[in-house]
């Protein structure tokens, strides 16, 4: 068994001045990224406006298939034309971890 977190830290739009407005931004990625069946949830600068980081946790029988999932959720926030993402940090772990 392996699993995979990927935590994206993004920089917002200079229009999310207030909390309500970060949602905005946040919610429907973090639904999008829910749809490739991932585990997906804001973890940190949540009480910045201007920033937002949102972790990503996956299982899987193969190492490759972690990857492969990790990937396709970095190119699907990447391309979301509203935030710009700054940077990945992604770990994997093994059954021997």
């Amino acid at each position: 068994m392996y699993t995979g977190t990927a935590v994206f830290d993004l920089l917002l739009p200079g229009d999310s001045r207030s909390l309500k407005a970060k949602r905005s931004y946040v919610r429907p990625i973090v639904a999008a990224l829910r749809r490739v069946e991932v585990s997906a949830a804001e973890v940190g600068a949540l009480d910045l406006h201007g920033r937002a980081e949102i972790g990503v946790a996956v299982v899987s029988a193969t190492a490759a298939h972690v990857r492969e999932v990790l990937d396709s959720c970095e190119r699907l926030v990447a391309a979301r034309p509203e935030v710009e993402l700054l940077s990945v940090r992604r770990r994997l772990y093994g059954a021997d971890d």
